[in-house]
């Protein structure tokens, strides 16, 4: 293998290196009521924790580093795809909204990816997946039945609510790889 990577953090686990210890985890982790309802949206509640956390501590320049090239995948890319992704199966599919995705443009391409380290631009992605996120939240919490069709597509909420677990869990995984390179960080 040709190169160096020496200018690459050190690769460090152990419990010891763990964000937050087991007592300050704010995640559940399991131990929801044995309903559906309980374990679909704890679950997520929990996918959605593990991406704030893999951001926690980092600047603008650290959120947009992107991984390798030729790959655009950056942590803020990740904060904004996934605030697009809630609005899109929350507010389009679900709620019947007429909303485009965030950070699209005119003719429909996607800039999620397409950052800048610039601090502004960080709490704007934060700012509009929280929006999106606490909307989703309150959309479940009136939705009684969560076999019900989206009003913007015949889709099932919970087929939305497993979708959304499954996008979660594929992007906090890439969240882990995007945060050891950054400082070394893993796990959790």
């Amino acid at each position: 293998m040709t190169g160096s990577h020496d200018d690459l953090p050190e690769r460090a686990f152990g419990w010891w290196d763990m964000f937050v210890a087991e007592d300050d985890d704010p995640r559940a982790d399991g131990g929801w009521a044995n309903d559906e309802r309980s374990v679909l949206i704890g679950s997520l509640a929990d996918r959605r924790l593990t991406l704030e956390m893999k951001c926690a501590g980092l600047d603008a320049e650290q959120m947009s580093r992107r991984s390798v090239p030729p790959s655009d995948l950056s942590l803020l890319g990740l904060v904004r795809h996934l605030a697009g992704v809630e609005r899109f199966w929350f507010r389009r599919v679900i709620a019947g909204e007429e909303v485009t995705r965030p950070y699209t443009s005119a003719d429909g391409r996607d800039l999620a990816f397409d950052v800048i380290a610039d601090a502004a631009t960080v709490d704007d992605a934060w700012a509009t997946w929280r929006e999106d996120v606490a909307f989703a939240e309150e959309l479940i919490a009136r939705t009684a039945d969560l076999g019900q069709l989206g009003e913007g597509r015949p889709v099932p909420v919970r087929e939305v609510l497993v979708h959304m677990i499954e996008e979660y869990a594929r992007h906090v995984g890439h969240a882990d790889l995007l945060r050891e390179r950054i400082d070394g960080r893993v796990g959790q």
